[in-house]
């Protein structure tokens, strides 16, 4: 309860403008933001917002504006506007792609924090939206933001040099600004590329589910206790010198992932487990060290992993529904 009066004092009435609102973790945040009252202005790329279901429940409650933050004169155009925070989520987002759109990945990430910082609307406090990728393979597990960072891929490239670049901000200017690095997500509206709705949706289907030998390990955070620790750690924080993990640290591997939502949705799926081979750049264990979020912030995760699961596998089926069946 105390955690929801922070957010409800904190949010309510504010001015915010989130970048990326029509994605992911961006719409789940925006509905946050809506229920507790927030003046929210969404920037989208232009075109991108039709048909956008993600966002269907908020549309009368939002201010929208198509923009794209690559661009210069796109972004000045924002420059009179003022906001409480700024939760700057727009990226260039599909790790196994960026290696055949490199330029894209890498520019899209580092272009849309240079254009929001330099020419962007007026801010109070700036939530810069990392990745766990950052840190690609690691001696040292659960991984420390002490280490240094090693990306495998030119989305994780992208998203370091983003990173760097606020964070020189915030050291030569004192810019009120935070970097967080989230963990893997999933819930609702998810992507089908994503690994999680990939397989529930086959599994729900009855589709032949065909992986590594999943010997890897992640760990998979559900939306909204994402969303929370942001929101709690840009309430609690502000000039924060280093980047923040957030993450459960409760690391699974691949195939007992997708054993596992093999038996939640009671699938007749074939699992062809280890039929895939190995990226050649393989992260074979990913998992946070959240002492700091935990600790300092304040945040436990709220919905458990298995939950998480439970609502995403619900959800996807209505998806199903709505979609695939004649």
């Amino acid at each position: 309860m105390e955690n929801i009066s922070l957010l409800v004092k904190n949010f309510r009435n504010k001015k915010i403008l989130v970048t990326g609102g029509a994605g992911f973790i961006g719409s789940h945040l925006v509905n946050k933001l809506v229920d507790l009252k927030s003046k929210v202005t969404v920037t989208v790329k232009y075109n991108s917002i039709i048909d956008n279901q993600r966002l269907v429940n908020v549309w009368n409650k939002i201010s929208v504006i198509e923009s794209d933050l690559r661009n210069t004169d796109s972004v000045l155009s924002l420059k009179n506007k003022k906001f409480d925070y700024i939760f700057h989520l727009a990226a260039y987002n599909h790790v196994g792609d960026s290696f055949t759109h490199i330029s894209e990945a890498i520019n899209s990430n580092l272009f849309s924090t240079i254009n929001l910082l330099e020419h962007g609307p007026k801010y109070k406090k700036f939530i810069h939206m990392g990745s766990s990728e950052i840190y690609g393979s690691q001696k040292k597990i659960p991984f420390n933001i002490s280490e240094m960072p090693n990306p495998m891929s030119p989305y994780a490239i992208g998203k370091y040099s983003s990173e760097l670049y606020s964070i020189l901000k915030n050291k030569i200017e004192k810019r009120n600004l935070i970097c967080l690095r989230p963990f893997n997500t999933f819930g609702p509206f998810q992507s089908e590329k994503a690994i999680i709705p990939e397989i529930i949706i086959k599994c729900l289907m009855g589709k032949p589910v065909f992986t590594t030998p999943g010997e890897q390990t992640r760990e998979f955070n559900y939306v909204d206790n994402i969303i929370e620790a942001m929101l709690l750690t840009s309430s609690k924080l502000k000039n924060f010198d280093r980047p923040i993990n957030i993450g459960s640290n409760k690391p699974i591997k691949i195939k007992n992932l997708v054993k596992k939502i093999h038996l939640l949705t009671n699938s007749k799926s074939k699992l062809q487990i280890g039929k895939i081979n190995y990226r050649p750049n393989e992260i074979w264990k990913m998992q946070a060290d959240n002492k700091f979020v935990i600790n300092k912030i304040k945040w436990k995760p709220n919905v458990s992993f298995q939950q998480g699961l439970k609502i995403s596998i619900n959800w996807y089926r209505r998806f199903i529904q709505n979609n695939f069946n004649e």
